[in-house]
């Protein structure tokens, strides 16, 4: 039987609302306005305002599967209570799918039913799985885990090694003009046969070494670590709106992105899957919150900020700028035609911004990577089952790191990276599972609860209408997205 972890240190609404925010503002968000830039300014607004809202009403769907978790735990501890007074005074008529509140049964335990549908111990994602799903769908959920996990490994990875190795290599031919983009195959310093993409692979594997270990033991962030990483997300993010907001003034509009441009779109709704993700940490963030009586309106008011602020990220970097590379901050980095001509202030700013992925995701890396293991080992290994020391010590902690490196060799390209893992598995995270959930756990608190006793949480999209929608639309999307797949694929061939 799955271990919930009780409740023990709380906060207050707007510092888990605050948390929820850090968690969802992240790598996603660095990339949207390259992919913004490309869909066009009309798609890319309405795109972002449409997934935001859909990711808040599956937010709601993960909310009411915890409260019917929850009420589904405290149901079974009442029934072995139920069978222990049972032992004393035997009563053939009552058994497990008997409704814990049916009018016979509420007068034996005090305490008011309504009170089971809270939201007092922290149940994971993969354990709502466990109570709600069958084998079968309990396998499909962690395959998609996984598989999005890899792919954050994967960009995180990624992004570290591109920043490093564009912040590194200083030289540009005096036939590129300051506003191209250098290929992979120029040199990384004048005089020395080292290209740019040797000094990534250099970078990346530096950065597996350092990293990769810690993913053989168990380490958990710093309350500290999480102040500082916070806070220098925060002034990052708000020093590329700023300038990019003082270039617009000082110097008009630079880019000239189109109104609407279709072949933008599909990367466009990976990367905005990918920035809006918060659904697998929900319970590890939203339980500790102290008050959650108006829980749903607070997250309403987190997305609707979210979407804006993404909003102005994305619109000012997509018209400040002639070019957008696939990790925004990329465009800030040190070294440009008028290097010389720097403050010491600004260039400083300029380098902080274009290694602020390093900080941050060097931080994440570790986390992520042995959530990935633990995750491996619960899909792979049988419960009670003894395995070789090498194999739950070794083998696991390698496949968590070792692939995503490996996939991150291959491609720098960021954009396509973001794509894959929030057009599949992120849809699925976001969108499949959390409708699956809610309609498996309003299923299974019928049969064991019953009727009469209301659930606080339950979304404010109710009806079944709106889980027959977000299916439907998640599995459109993954088709769309995959037929432009294939689409640029022999395009690409055939040119």
């Amino acid at each position: 039987m799955p271990v919930y972890a009780t409740i023990v240190e709380q906060y207050s609404t707007w510092t888990g609302l605050v948390y929820v925010f850090n968690l969802i503002v992240g790598t996603g968000a660095l990339t949207l306005p390259a992919v913004f830039d490309r869909a066009g300014w009309a798609v890319g607004v309405t795109l972002i305002c449409v997934l935001a809202t859909i990711s808040f009403i599956t937010v709601t769907f993960v909310i009411e599967a915890m409260a019917s978790a929850n009420a589904i735990v405290q149901w079974r501890r009442l029934q072995q209570m139920k069978r222990a007074l049972q032992v004393s005074e035997p009563n053939d008529e009552d058994s497990e799918d008997t409704p814990l509140f049916s009018p016979d049964s509420l007068a034996k335990f005090p305490s008011p039913p309504q009170r089971y549908y809270t939201i007092q111990e922290r149940v994971e994602l993969g354990q709502m799985a466990a109570l709600f799903f069958n084998r079968f769908g309990r396998v499909l959920f962690f395959v998609c885990l996984v598989v999005y996990l890899y792919g954050d490994l994967a960009i995180y990875s990624a992004a570290v090694a591109k920043s490093l190795a564009d912040v590194a290599c200083v030289y540009r031919p005096d036939n590129i003009s300051c506003n191209s983009t250098l290929p992979d195959t120029a040199l990384c310093w004048n005089g020395f046969f080292f290209t740019r993409m040797d000094a990534y692979r250099v970078f990346l594997a530096i950065f597996l070494c350092l990293l990769g270990p810690f993913v053989f033991f168990n380490v958990q962030k710093t309350k500290y670590l999480q102040m500082l990483t916070t806070f220098m997300r925060w002034l990052a993010f708000t020093i590329m709106i700023v300038y990019a907001t003082h270039k617009l003034v000082e110097d008009g509009p630079q880019g000239s992105p189109p109104a609407a441009n279709l072949a933008g779109v599909p990367s466009l709704f990976g990367a905005c899957v990918y920035s809006f993700m918060c659904h697998h940490s929900l319970p590890a963030l939203v339980s500790p919150i102290a008050d959650k009586s108006r829980l749903t309106r607070f997250l309403a008011l987190d997305y609707g900020l979210i979407a804006g602020f993404y909003l102005l990220l994305a619109l000012t970097g997509a018209f400040a700028f002639s070019r957008l590379d696939d990790l925004y901050t990329l465009d800030f980095v040190p070294g440009g035609c008028d290097a010389a001509a720097q403050s010491w202030p600004a260039a400083a700013t300029d380098y902080f911004l274009a290694l602020f992925p390093v900080f941050t995701l060097s931080t994440s890396f570790p986390i992520v990577a042995i959530t990935l293991r633990n995750n491996l080992k619960s899909l792979f290994l049988t419960e009670g089952r003894h395995y070789r020391w090498c194999v739950r010590r070794v083998l696991f902690p390698l496949l968590a790191v070792v692939p995503p490196v490996l996939v991150a060799t291959a491609t720098t390209d960021l954009g396509v990276l973001v794509g894959v893992t929030g057009s599949y598995a992120g849809a699925a995270i976001q969108y499949i599972i959390p409708a699956a959930l809610v309609h498996s756990a309003r299923a299974r608190t019928l049969q064991v609860i019953g009727m009469g006793v209301r659930n606080e949480f339950a979304s404010p999209f109710r009806a079944k209408g709106w889980v027959v929608f977000v299916v439907l639309w998640a599995i459109a999307c993954i088709v769309l997205v995959t037929v432009n797949f294939v689409d640029r694929l022999f395009f690409s061939q055939g040119t």
